[in-house]
């Protein structure tokens, strides 16, 4: 499907999908951290919707990164 040397773009994904999780993560924390003030909160902001899509990207970039990772000699 591939010639030896070249790397799966689905590795790559994996890849985008870990550091836009860890990315997405680490702004809901901050903002569970430091709360905006209540006039500029969404209506659904109890929900921390951001803290798990960062957990979902994470665990979906990581499932892919490791199924796709490089491997030596198993072309």
């Amino acid at each position: 499907m591939h010639r030896p040397g070249m790397l799966s773009i689905w590795f790559f994904i994996g890849i985008l999908l870990l550091a836009y999780g860890i990315l997405i993560l680490g702004a809901g924390l901050y903002e569970l951290a430091s709360p905006p003030p209540p006039e500029h909160r969404v209506v659904l902001s109890n929900l921390h919707a951001s803290i798990w899509w960062g957990v979902l990207l994470i665990i979906m970039g990581t499932i892919y990164s490791v199924r796709f990772r490089p491997r030596k000699g198993n072309d």
